[in-house]
Order: C-alpha cells, then structure tokens, then sequence
C-alpha cells in the first residue's frame, strides 16, 4: 500500500440496485467491520434503488456515488467510466453476478488494474429468460476480470468453472454477519410480539426480499397446510418487494390472509427471526441463503430447499425438503422441525464477521503488496 500511505486506499464498489437486500447487506456489514486508516469503500449504485444511501456508513467515511440503471447501458457505462476516470482507483470490486461483465469492462477502457469479479447467486427455477442470458453472460465472466471472488463453492464453480475452482483462483468469502445481534433478550422478543400481535401464536416465519427466486406461491401452500395441523398458526413475512401485490392476491385466493403479518421493509432483520418458531425457506435458488444461516444463529430451526447449499447448514437445527415434495408434506416437516435443538456446529464461526473481515483486509493488502 505504497500509494499515499498515510491516506486509505479508496476501492469502487460495484452494488447496483439497494433494495435493503441480502448482498448488500452483507456488503455493508463489512465495511462497518473494516479498519477505515486501511480501506475506504465508494459504493456505486443504480439511481431507481429503492433505497438511499446510508447516513451511518457515510459518517464512517463511505462514499455513495448514484448512476444511470444499468438496463440503460450506455449511459450507465459513460457515467461509470467519467467517475472511474476521476477517482483514478486501482482497485474495483464488483457485486452484481453475472452483470459484473459490464462496470469491469469500463474499468478495463479505464485502466484499472484490479477488477474484482464476486459472485453472489446461481440460475434457477423457471425463470427461462433471465437465466438464459445469466448463462450467455457468464461467458464473459473472466474476461474483464482480473480476480474472483464467490460467496461460496456453489457460487464459485458456477460463475467462473470447476476447473478455475479447483485451481485454487477463485476465493470464497463468507457471507459474515455480526452473530452477537441475533442474541435477543426475552424482554425485545416478547415486546416485538405483542406489537405485531404475535403473542400466544404459532409463528411461521419467512425473511427474504418478495422476489421470484424466494417461491412466495409455494410458501403459502406450505403454510395453508400447517394451518390444518396448527390453526394457532400466522406466518410472518420480513421483507418487502416487486411481487407484494402477488403475493397479497395469492393469500387472498388461499383465503389465508387474515393469518399473515407482514412487516414490510426492514433494516433490522436480526430482530424478527427469534419471533418464529420455525423458519421456511423454499427457495427456487440461493447462492449462499443468507437467511438461513442467520436463523441458526437466531436459534430457530429450519425447514429449507435444497437449493441451499449445504455450507449455510452450520448446526443441527436444518431439515432439507425437495420443491418436488408436496406442501402438506412440507408442512409436517415443519412440526417436526420444531421439536429440534438448534446447537451450532465448528464451521458456524466462518460465519463471525470479526473473524472474516480482517481476511478480507489481508486479501486486499496481499493483491497491493504483490502487484504494485
């Protein structure tokens, strides 16, 4: 870190749109973990978020710069290259999967000599669309990048090959989280309740941004069936997103909506996961499945697909069900869930982000020593 050592090297990073979603979350979570005398975060992002930048990162020194979407790409790239070009970075590390393609390609016309390509997620479901041209773009994967990063195996082989895995050049970050948070008095626990009307239920929970790859429809099916089994029961929605009014008309056809809560955007997730007593996830696809590792450090256990892989399982506390499954056989699982303990295993402190991002620190420090 040569370059005007007694000033922290400024990284571009690359988060596109901030819904107050999981990778950005996991994103900010490592700033804020972060020795700031060492490294600076500029986050680009895309000006139709539907969230704004934060006043508490932007007082530890972040800089939010906002930029065209990035479906209009040709204003999305010259916005891009004038900032890069002014900045004079040496480093950009980009979070936006398969889309990465495009700021690493105005960090090459720019001259940037670190271009950081991190995968977050994999194709899934029937979204035949989208997951074809994830597919035609992740032939371009290496092309502008210069280093790889994923938020697990699954994520890694996916994005950029078996054989660059295997090789050793794809390095796997963990989705850390800073695990004390979920640690919730009874007190918090049982006032939260009583606000949301909560109390004497048998909580379903669900936290996740109202999106495709999550499989609302699904969810509901599996709680109408636990309704026949607990009809004490409410499922609990954390999150908002693009499919609310779907989601809202799916209940309403179910004739379930009367049993659901839904919190509507959140910025504290850790809060609600000690509200349920057992989790569904019953995700089309999940690069990592942030929510499932929080909810075993929360203490609750589990019922999830098998979409999820198998390094967010950190406990005893998961049951693996097929999409293929029926929903009242997902909802026995669910009973059965309940009755588990949820201890954490070893592998749960890959997962403490007081340990993760120091790693990520050296990383970055090994890339400046090694290259300049």
């Amino acid at each position: 870190m040569s370059k005007q050592s007694e000033q922290p090297e400024r990284i571009a990073y690359v988060i596109g749109k901030m819904w107050a979603g999981g990778v950005e979350a996991v994103v900010f979570n490592y700033y804020r973990h972060i020795d700031h005398s060492r490294f600076q975060f500029d986050f680009y992002y895309d000006s139709d978020s539907t969230v704004g930048p934060s006043r508490e990162l932007m007082d530890m020194g972040a800089r939010f710069i906002e930029l065209p979407p990035y479906n209009h790409l040709k204003d999305y790239l010259r916005e891009l290259r004038r900032h890069l070009r002014e900045e004079n970075y040496r480093i950009i590390h980009s979070h936006i999967n398969t889309l990465s393609v495009f700021p690493l390609y105005a960090a090459w016309r720019e001259h940037i000599p670190v271009r950081i390509a991190h995968n977050h997620s994999v194709p899934g479901g029937k979204e035949f669309e989208r997951n074809a041209l994830k597919m035609i773009l992740r032939c371009f994967s290496k092309v502008f990048a210069t280093d790889y990063l994923a938020c697990s195996e699954k994520t890694g082989r996916w994005m950029f090959g078996n054989r660059t895995f295997d090789q050793g050049k794809v390095y796997v970050v963990k989705n850390a989280i800073e695990i004390g948070k979920f640690r919730r008095s009874w007190e918090e626990t049982e006032e939260l309740k009583h606000s949301l009307g909560l109390e004497g239920k048998f909580v379903v929970g669900h936290v996740g941004r109202f999106t495709y790859a999550k499989n609302h429809p699904f969810l509901l099916d599996v709680f109408k069936e636990v309704l026949k089994l607990r009809p004490d029961a409410v499922l609990l929605l954390v999150g908002d997103g693009e499919l609310h009014d779907e989601i809202v008309e799916g209940a309403k056809e179910r004739e379930i909506l009367d049993r659901i809560v839904m919190t509507g955007k959140v910025t504290d997730p850790e809060k609600y996961y000690g509200l349920a007593d057992v989790i569904v996830l019953p995700s089309f696809f999940e690069g990592l499945s942030l929510a499932t590792v929080e909810s075993q450090f929360a203490g609750v256990p589990s019922v999830i697909s098998k979409a999820v892989p198998k390094e967010a399982i950190i406990s005893d506390g998961c049951i693996y069900r097929d999409l293929k499954d029926p929903p009242e056989e997902w909802a026995k699982a669910v009973m059965t869930a309940v009755e588990k303990p949820v201890r954490l295993n070893e592998a749960a402190g890959l997962y403490d982000i007081h340990t993760q991002a120091p790693l990520l620190e050296e990383y970055y420090t090994g890339i400046l020593e090694s290259r300049f």
